[in-house]
């Protein structure tokens, strides 16, 4: 049987995905303490990457999306593939009025000569213009393709199941605006505080809401407690959670697969990426990674996830993770507690068997590393303000691999990276979507050989009046 050109397992207990339907892993309910979340691995082999011609990243990337393959290999044409995505991409136009293209993606030198970097060292890759206003559209548009290629092969179950998300803002926009033009009913877990202009447009799209206070003694966000409940009776997890749904997370890669063709062929030094669940960040991670695979990319970029001083479990559990391999590793305590001398010294060992081991652990002691944070995070930057980051370790991971590590921003810092950020590139950002260049701007000040490197931040989060 000839190997795919893609295939999903389990991070954490190894069960490799049915092929259909590999949103989560089978043993994902059980009561054990393992981190389940379905990963894709590409067959390099048998992938040719689109690199000219289409705009949209959709049809431009098809033969790395796992939704072409499953097309492909049960005889859906290359026609039928791309007609089905350019229905679909009219209907989103026809909601939202506007389609998926490839977003800008440029030096921003205005901004760095601001922030101490030199002409041509900052690039910005800009969602604010994509669909419904940032990235999470691109998770939300590869889940649903896969659907509809799952349908047109007819193998999807009689009767469509309803959609769910649990989410705060741009996530739940985005899902709506996908969900109404492929005629999908979709439930909409948020949160008492959710903003009124978000909550109408909402209600404008047809999307069922459901409000979730928190229940004083329950840890945990409490509209991601529901979305799992809905998930349980059925609903399809239409999310951008990795553990909840695999899939979410090659849509989000489309991101990073066009900053590689944008850069054309130049090296990237650091990535700052603001991480709230984690899928953006994954998504880069994974998407940088299959590239390198696939000889697109000489080196990767040190991956820096950016958090707020509101709620950072994200942080937290690398500075646990880490800490466990610098024991492991024998580093001396000077070392081990220096974070930008500890990650190089990991990043040395990192194909050796004390990390991977210290990588297995952590996958099956999910508790030891990752947990809700204790209070309800808040923060100007409050699309990063999960509870936890779900897609925790696939960071940690990027982070180590790459020599980067989390830079946890405070409230002063993320308000003037804003103010700089929309003064001096005219890009109408949010404090979510300028919060990587808050990272970048704290690490800076303490890194002075920052400046003379290539560094690429995303604005993804358009104000919302």
């Amino acid at each position: 049987m000839e190997t795919p050109a893609s295939w999903y397992a389990c991070r954490g207990c190894g069960a490799v995905a049915p092929p259909l339907f590999p949103f989560r892993c089978a043993r994902a309910d059980d009561k054990d303490d393992v981190d389940h979340v379905m990963r894709r691995t590409l067959g390099v082999a048998r992938v040719r990457v689109q690199t000219a011609g289409e705009t949209n990243p959709f049809l431009r990337y098809r033969p790395l999306l796992h939704s072409y393959d499953v097309a492909a290999s049960r005889g859906l044409s290359d026609f039928d593939y791309v007609s089905l995505v350019a229905r679909l991409d009219r209907a989103v136009a026809d909601v939202d009025g506007r389609g998926f293209v490839q977003t800008p993606c440029g030096p921003q030198d205005a901004l760095a000569a601001r922030i101490g970097l030199g002409a041509g060292r900052l690039w910005v890759k800009n969602e604010t213009g994509s669909v419904s206003g940032s990235h999470k559209a691109r998770h939300l548009m590869g889940v649903m393709i896969y659907l509809q290629v799952v349908e047109a092969l007819a193998l999807a179950p009689a009767g469509r199941a309803p959609l769910a998300i649990a989410s705060c803002g741009n996530a739940a926009l985005a899902a709506a605006v996908v969900a109404r033009a492929a005629g999908r009913d979709l439930q909409v877990f948020v949160p008492t505080w959710a903003e009124p202009t978000i909550v109408s447009r909402l209600k404008q799209l047809h999307a069922r809401l459901t409000v979730c206070p928190r229940e004083p003694g329950v840890a945990g966000d409490p509209t991601y407690l529901r979305f799992h409940d809905a998930v349980r009776r059925g609903a399809v997890p239409f999310c951008c959670q990795g553990p909840d749904n695999g899939l979410t997370i090659e849509g989000g890669e489309t991101l990073a697969w066009e900053t590689i063709d944008a850069l054309g062929g130049r090296p990237l030094d650091r990535l700052f990426v603001q991480v709230g669940g984690g899928a953006l960040a994954s998504a880069c991670v994974q998407g940088f990674g299959d590239a390198a695979r696939l000889g697109r990319v000489s080196r990767l970029p040190r991956v820096h996830a950016v958090q707020t001083r509101g709620g950072f479990p994200l942080a937290r559990a690398y500075d646990r993770l880490a800490g466990l391999i610098a024991e492991r590793l024998g580093l001396a305590p000077a070392e081990a507690s220096d974070p930008a001398a500890r990650v190089v010294a990991i990043q040395a060992q990192a194909g050796s068997p004390v990390v991977r081991d210290a990588l297995v652990h952590a996958a099956t002691h999910r508790s030891a590393f990752m947990w809700p944070w204790e209070t309800e995070p808040k923060s100007v930057a409050h699309g990063i303000l999960d509870d936890e980051t779900y897609d925790w370790l696939a960071v940690c991971e990027g982070m180590l691999f790459t020599g980067g590590y989390p830079v946890v921003v405070d409230e002063e810092t993320l308000v003037e990276a804003n103010r700089l950020a929309r003064e001096t590139t005219g890009i109408d950002v949010d404090h979510t979507g300028s919060a990587g260049l808050a990272g970048l701007m704290q690490l800076g000040a303490r890194e002075p050989g920052v400046r003379d490197e290539t560094v690429t931040i995303i604005f993804s989060g358009v104000r919302r009046g």
